[in-house]
């Protein structure tokens, strides 16, 4: 087994994916800061879902639904094996301190901020798959691949057990009824400080589920992004060729197989009992469909001028934490009330996908121009200060030594 020793250089090819990962995400989180929490499940929940507006639902379900965050959580677990290498006791305690404060930051966002947190289960699972970084990439594999398939399972029966709920724990979790959703939304409104007791409630359930439910998915795929920096296929060590075919099988089944499973959705008018079906069908699907978006942009960014072009998604990943975080910033203080503006259930979907794209121009010009001038994102020069427990060098000089890796 080759040893994959820690590196003190950047992959720019990881940087750029990580860029597309943590602006996709957003085209799916958008749902959630804008409307109701069910209707990220159940479309029907809140607001119009049909013309214009089925289109942006149905075609950011194909492509961004679970492929986004899949892809995310497999540069976790790479940049976890990139940062501390193989060794047995390689920076341990300085990964530990890292998933300690991300933990810290990560409540602190959902609690306070937005219930759609993902960097709390992202930092328990660092704690607990930093231990299989020593496997070899066919067991990472096998492993991880078998963390995705039960993760999958239980999810298949959370769903397929929807129907069967009391129709009060029903409505809240799925179905809510008008009289509820405009509950919800004059809350919204009102101000931040008034709907901080249900954004707790909703967090506190999210994170349970996310805990039980969907940990064996997140741990899955932070196992096969470590087999995947391992192999090479993260650091362009694959041929062009290579990488053209993986794209092209993984997108060939993917993709058409996740287009059937939507439309199934909307055939069945998004009916409560059929939702397992179209729901477990993308679950399995979107890790091929995130492996055939990886596979096209390790291709592109083989090629040299390309490279170049995609520059500001590089940034955009080298500031992932940031984005992220500024992201829920921007969108809470769009819409929740005073001191925001309150917009919360009032922008159709159309209208959220036009923001969201907004927003990704704006990053994808902020990211490099900041980064010219410092080292680190604002909040991953915070992260790692904290993780250091000393102020890091934040601004770039001529002798600025190149950037240690980092996991996120």
């Amino acid at each position: 087994m080759t040893t994959a020793a820690p590196k003190q250089d950047r992959f720019t090819s990881i940087d750029t994916l990580r860029g597309f990962a943590v602006l996709g995400i957003l085209m799916m989180n958008v749902q959630a800061f804008a409307m109701v929490f069910p209707a990220y499940v159940w479309p029907p929940a809140q607001m119009d879902i049909t013309g214009a507006n089925l289109d942006v639902w149905f075609y950011s379900h194909v492509f961004f639904a679970m492929k986004a965050m899949t892809t995310f959580s497999a540069l976790f677990g790479a940049g976890i094996v990139l940062m501390l290498g193989e060794e047995k006791q390689a920076k341990l305690g300085l990964h530990y301190r890292r998933m300690v404060w991300l933990l810290v930051i990560g409540l602190i966002h959902g609690w306070i901020f937005w219930s759609g947190d993902i960097l709390v289960p992202y930092a328990v699972m660092g704690m607990l798959v930093v231990f299989a970084r020593r496997m070899s990439v066919v067991g990472l594999m096998i492993f991880g691949s078998i963390l995705i398939v039960l993760g999958g399972a239980l999810m298949g029966l959370m769903f397929a057990f929807i129907p069967y709920m009391p129709e009060d724990q029903l409505q809240l979790a799925f179905t809510p009824t008008p009289e509820m959703v405009a509950e919800t939304v004059a809350m919204y409104h009102e101000g931040f400080m008034a709907r901080l007791p249900a954004n707790m409630a909703l967090t506190m359930q999210n994170e349970i589920g996310q805990i039980t439910f969907f940990a064996p998915r997140l741990a899955g795929a932070m196992l096969i992004g470590m087999a995947l920096y391992k192999n090479g296929f993260l650091t362009l060590k694959w041929s062009s060729s290579k990488y053209l075919i993986a794209a092209a099988i993984a997108l060939g089944i993917g993709l058409p197989a996740t287009w059937v499973a939507t439309v199934h959705h909307v055939e069945t008018s998004f009916a409560i009992e059929e939702l397992w079906l179209g729901e477990t069908a993308n679950y399995f699907l979107s890790p091929i469909v995130a492996f055939g978006y990886a596979a096209v942009i390790m291709f592109l960014c083989k090629i040299g001028i390309v490279r170049m072009l995609l520059y500001p998604f590089t940034a955009a990943g080298r500031m992932a934490f940031t984005n992220y975080l500024s992201q829920t910033l921007l969108m809470t203080f769009l819409f929740v009330g005073p001191p925001g503006l309150g917009w919360f259930g009032t922008m159709e979907r159309v209208d959220q996908a036009q923001l969201v794209i907004m927003v990704w121009i704006a990053q994808l010009i902020i990211s490099p121009i900041w980064l010219h001038f410092f080292r680190f994102g604002p909040l991953e020069w915070v992260w790692r200060s904290l993780s250091y427990w000393r102020f890091q060098p934040m601004r770039k000089t001529a002798t600025s030594e190149p950037l240690p890796p980092t996991p996120v």
